[in-house]
């Protein structure tokens, strides 16, 4: 058993059993000032409340009793949940930054046999093992940056091999990591070249082979199709998520990055858990949205680095919506798994509350990964999956500072996280 003392601000409390926040709601945090928090030996939520009422003589037989005593300042927060990132890929891809840096832009770069092709050529090359030591590297980074859950998808191998290959190394890393870790199979990221006279014929190998393949093996948990212009039509991708269907595998989709492709549509026809991007949004998506359980989860960072415009988020959550803030974290889009980095974002280009882009990263994000039951909120027998950040002066402080690590300690299922790898 853990107790965590003298904590300054003890946000992301969960008194009602919420499994997500919408509309008004996202503005609300739980908290206390001048808190303990009590982790029981099963690494869970076991209570907490203000430090005049600890007594600690109660605890005090026990075998594995532990204080963390906190300085002045720190704050206590849900672990960051990442609903939508690209964490396994062999190399990173630099040399497409320059490319950005002189002019092109994402879809050109994709015309020259760049972008999510470049990778894919890469992965097909790439030995299993050197995929999974990278992956793991990246995969302590964003843990020790404080993401305590987070969705890894497919989608660079493009061939039926590749992206067992991919899906393999994200089972690997489930069995080797003690975060929740979700697994999207995206054999629809892209269409090869010696298919982009013929979509549909790899759309049915998508359908007729990698599907099959991925079900035998239990692989995945969640499917996803990249529905945009430039990409798979919305017919495309409702044949791909009822073949899916037919396997168990959920609906998670890439909509509306580019334009008003109906993506977000055809997510919440097919019950997606959530559809994510979002850059481009009408009455007619925001609609559909607030008719259904689907979670819009937006991805600034990508927006950021390539220089798109910004999801309406606003105009989202003022409809009633929820919304969810993910990092996208790839090595083409978003090369970037600083969830801190994406709640300061959801403040400064969506005009979000901080309040508001604290929960779209904790019980929101949570909730786009079906987790926010046990994860993504400070609630008793929830994980205690935990950020101890540095001394600050307050709650707002954190999305202020933008650019600066303010994680001091992170602790997975009651135990901290020390490991620091480096990024490459």
């Amino acid at each position: 058993m853990k107790i965590i003392t003298n904590i300054s601000l003890l946000i992301g409390l969960n008194t009602q059993g919420l499994l997500l926040r919408k509309g008004k709601q996202m503005q609300d945090i739980e908290q206390i000032e001048n808190a303990y928090l009590v982790i029981d030996d099963q690494g869970k939520i076991a209570g907490w409340g203000e430090m005049e009422t600890l007594n600690l003589s109660q605890y005090s037989n026990r075998k594995t009793f532990e204080i963390i005593e906190l300085e002045k300042g720190q704050i206590v927060m849900p672990g960051f949940v990442d609903s939508h990132t690209h964490l396994v890929f062999p190399k990173w891809r630099e040399g497409e930054y320059v490319m950005k840096i002189k002019g092109m832009t994402y879809e050109e770069i994709a015309r020259q046999g760049g972008g999510i092709l470049n990778t894919a050529r890469r992965m097909q090359q790439a030995g299993e093992e050197e995929l999974y030591q990278a992956a793991a590297e990246r995969l302590n980074e964003v843990i020790s940056l404080g993401t305590t859950a987070i969705e890894i998808k497919s989608g660079y191998g493009l061939s039926t091999e590749a992206e067992l290959k991919m899906l393999r190394t994200v089972r690997r890393l489930k069995d080797n990591f003690p975060i929740t870790i979700k697994a999207t199979f995206l054999g629809a990221h892209a269409i090869p070249l010696e298919y982009k006279s013929e979509p549909d014929r790899y759309v049915d190998i998508v359908v007729n082979e990698m599907l099959p393949r991925v079900a035998e093996e239990n692989l995945a948990q969640y499917v996803d199709v990249f529905c945009d212009q430039g990409f798979f039509s919305q017919q495309q991708t409702e044949k791909i998520l009822n073949a899916a269907a037919k396997y168990g595998l959920k609906p998670k989709i890439h909509a509306n990055e580019l334009g008003l492709t109906g993506g977000i549509q055809a997510g919440v026809k097919h019950n997606a858990v959530s559809v994510d991007h979002l850059e481009y949004v009408g009455d007619e998506e925001i609609e559909a949205l607030l008719g259904s359980k689907t979670m819009p989860t937006l991805l600034p960072a990508t927006s950021f680095y390539l220089n798109l415009k910004y999801a309406p988020a606003r105009k989202m959550i003022d409809s009633g919506l929820a919304v969810a803030m993910a990092s996208d974290f790839n090595p083409g889009s978003s090369p970037s798994g600083s969830m801190k980095f994406v709640m300061s974002l959801g403040t400064l280009k969506y005009k979000m509350l901080p309040q508001e882009a604290f929960n779209a990263v904790t019980i929101n994000s949570a909730y786009a990964l079906e987790i926010s039951h046990n994860q993504g909120s400070i609630a008793v027998g929830n994980w205690a999956n935990l950020i101890i950040t540095r001394p600050v002066p307050s709650f707002e402080f954190l999305t202020y500072m933008f650019a600066h690590d303010l994680v001091d300690r992170v602790f997975v299922k009651g135990i901290e996280w020390k490991q620091r790898a480096k990024w490459f």
